[in-house]
């Protein structure tokens, strides 16, 4: 099973708020399977204008932690279908658009979960559910992923 994560859970696994989610963050990427992982390339951009701005780094350690990101996970790029499909998923859902942007490109890299707390917790469109890691229940699907294969 496939899952994407937003800019949030790499945010917070970069410190960026406090330390309880930071620890949360933390030990869901280092639980999810590194293969079955992606990142849409809009995270990245993100992420690094949250290092910048809210994080206090200098543009330089924020290079650094969005090329370590790039390094840990494949990411998929924006195309113009992705692109297409984010306009047409923002009008239907009223979404912003950067979000829809990571939604579309999780739903064509074939992920079965986005992990975000920016959407409506269990919002599902084309196969891709999205749920809060931070929640005191998590998703089932997430449940399985983190606990790994069956001993």
């Amino acid at each position: 099973m496939r899952v994407a994560l937003d800019t949030n859970i790499m945010a917070y696994a970069e410190g960026v708020d406090d330390d309880r989610m930071q620890a949360i963050a933390m030990e869901l990427v280092v639980k999810l399977p590194s293969g079955s992982t992606i990142l849409p390339i809009q995270t990245l951009g993100e992420l690094f204008n949250v290092l910048v701005r809210k994080g206090g780094r200098s543009r330089d350690a924020a290079r650094a932690a969005v090329l370590k990101w790039r390094d840990g996970f494949p990411v998929i790029e924006t195309s113009a279908a992705i692109m297409l499909a984010a306009t047409d998923l923002a009008v239907a859902h009223q979404l912003n658009i950067w979000d829809s942007v990571i939604l579309s490109a999780a739903a064509q890299a074939g992920c079965r979960l986005l992990l975000s707390e920016d959407f409506q917790d269990g919002f599902t469109w084309n196969g891709v559910t999205v749920t809060n890691p931070f929640s005191a229940s998590r998703h089932r699907l997430l449940e399985a992923l983190i606990a790994g294969p069956l001993q």
